[in-house]
């Protein structure tokens, strides 16, 4: 497929649309009295060229799943230093595609990656539900993540509690559970489904008050009690159909079904009930904790829907999985949506052509970010379509596309193994072409906060092949506007406020050290004349302030 891409936009053209959040600073000061003639600059609004492959602001994540041992860890039962090195091997991965986010799931089976008062330990962890790994692993990913220089979002399944009994499971028999398991403990609180045959499955009821009352309790738990910067959960929800079967929730219809006369319609309000709640809590414990949806990227079809997409899908989620997920962008119920369009640009029946448009325009004057869902592990599959197996562009495509489309900020990678595997060379082409720079998470600026001081940016000195920038960190803060990691920029003479506009002249994403007197970052390159660096502090809700500013010294 040919490359798309829209002509360059001014910088004029780009501060002005994308506004105070993507131009970052609104001054750019300088760092004292050693500092540079001339360091307070007003924006110059020139109409040098932006490259639209390099934007500022852009969410790019891979999921790292851990249900039937998908990515991490990669099987049961090892100890807890592999296990580690596991992790740490994927933020490596991470990095090296120049991501800024990873979505690691911690609760996959209404068990636990964490300590838990309220389910047990996740089989996946060691091989039997309810054993010890030895060590905390959400602690660890939270605190390795974030030292890496980048998001933790704590992925969670809300209602699913067992995997087929083939995968040694406890397939559609609580009794197999752990002795602690709220599921076991409560039979009456699950739903076999499908009853029959190797695919069935334990889900928590949706419909009963207290199973959601429950999963709330359990999810916040990792909520409160850890570092984690967003709330994230996938597509499953009331379960995907199976063999014909209905989910059997006649008795909780009965029972808690009130006035409605449509059971789908008192399912879509059984989830409704969850998704708000649930964001409630989670704005009430920690205003800045973001909380994404990743849904079936389908909400309706149009035959379904006059306002449904241009699509054949035979799961939207608003029919079959009884999400109301456009409702939830439109209320402002949830911070993200990230839909899983898994699909070719050409294919008729769900072209992401034509869902990533329908998206753009549902997320429309909402607050709500929009992030897109990737399948990099169709790439190079014999059992899908040919653009994926035959075109390593297909994924690149799709990026070329996003940038059409303003309100589409970011993109999401499932998972980490065939991020790894790089087939056809899909991911390495993709960073080389859509991520030559690091980028910022979108500023969620609809949470609050105030725009950071300018660091103090002590110096900056130039020896050995490499340059060493100094500044004095911040003031941790409070709450959303706490400091936690800075932003720091490079150019070759005096930078104004459009050489922030795009990622052209930013080198990395450093985290805050609360410890340190003074902080530092070392980038490697031959001595210019006249290079400088400019530091910004970036709080809770990547709110950039004014960047301090330094002339680099030659030692």
């Amino acid at each position: 497929m040919p490359d798309t891409r829209p002509g360059a936009l001014s910088r004029r053209t780009m501060l002005g649309a994308a506004g105070a959040a993507a131009a970052g600073a609104a001054l750019w000061t300088g760092s004292g009295a050693s500092a540079d003639p001339g360091d307070t600059v007003t924006p110059q609004g020139r109409h040098d060229e932006l490259d639209p492959a390099r934007p500022k602001e852009q969410f790019r994540a891979v999921w790292i799943a851990g249900v039937v041992n998908i990515d991490w860890p990669s099987t049961t039962g090892l100890d807890a230093a592999t296990q580690q090195a596991e992790y740490l091997r994927w933020l490596d991965d991470a990095k090296h595609y120049r991501f800024n986010a990873v979505i690691t799931q911690i609760r996959p089976t209404a068990d636990a990656y964490w300590p838990s008062s309220h389910e047990p330990w996740s089989r996946w962890l060691t091989g039997e539900q309810g054993g010890d790994p030895g060590y905390d692993p959400l602690a660890f990913a939270v605190e390795a993540t974030h030292a890496a220089g980048m998001e933790f979002h704590a992925w969670f399944n809300p209602y699913r509690v067992s995997m087929p009994a083939s995968s040694g499971d406890a397939g559609t028999d609580p009794s197999k559970l752990h002795e602690s398991h709220p599921a076991r403990q409560n039979p009456d609180w699950v739903v076999p489904y499908p009853k029959v045959g190797a695919a069935g499955r334990l889900y928590y009821n949706p419909g009963i008050p207290e199973v959601r009352a429950h999963v709330i309790d359990a999810m916040m738990d990792a909520v409160d009690r850890y570092d984690i910067d967003a709330v994230h959960f996938d597509d499953y929800f009331y379960p995907y159909p199976a063999g014909g079967e209905d989910f059997d929730d006649d008795a909780a219809f009965a029972e808690y079904g009130g006035d409605f006369t449509d059971k789908a319609d008192w399912r879509r309000y059984n989830t409704d009930q969850l998704i708000l709640e649930f964001g409630r809590r989670v704005k009430e414990s920690k205003p800045w904790v973001r909380f994404g949806v990743s849904p079936f990227g389908v909400w309706r079809n149009i035959a379904d829907d006059p306002e449904g997409s241009d699509t054949r899908a035979g799961a939207p989620t608003y029919d079959v999985l009884y999400a109301d997920t456009r409702k939830w962008v439109r209320e402002g119920w949830i911070d993200y949506i990230l839909p899983q369009i898994y699909w070719a640009m050409s294919l008729p029946a769900a072209s992401y052509r034509v869902l990533a448009e329908w998206w753009n325009d549902a997320c429309e004057n909402t607050d709500c970010q929009l992030y897109l869902g990737e399948a990099t592990y169709k790439v190079n599959v014999d059992t899908v379509s040919p653009e994926w197996k035959q075109d390593p562009r297909e994924l690149l495509n799709h990026l070329t596309l996003c940038r059409e489309h303003a309100n589409i900020v970011g993109n999401a990678y499932f998972s980490g193994n065939p991020v790894r595997q790089d087939q056809l060379s899909a991911m390495t082409l993709l960073r080389d072409e859509h991520y030559s720079r690091p980028a910022l998470v979108p500023a969620s600026s609809h949470l609050g906060g105030r725009t950071p001081k300018a660091p103090k940016v002590s110096s900056v000195e130039w020896r050995d092949g490499a340059y060493t920038v100094e500044w004095r960190p911040h003031r941790r803060g409070e709450g959303i506007d706490e400091i936690v990691r800075y932003a720091v920029y490079t150019t070759v003479g005096h930078p104004d406020e459009c050489d922030l506009a795009d990622a052209t002249n930013l080198v990395a994403v450093v985290p805050h050290d609360p410890g340190a007197e003074v902080q530092s970052f070392r980038w490697e390159g031959g001595f210019e004349s006249g290079r400088r660096f400019a530091v910004t502090a970036l709080n809770r809700v990547w709110t950039e302030g004014r960047a301090g500013v330094r002339k680099t010294r030659k030692n």
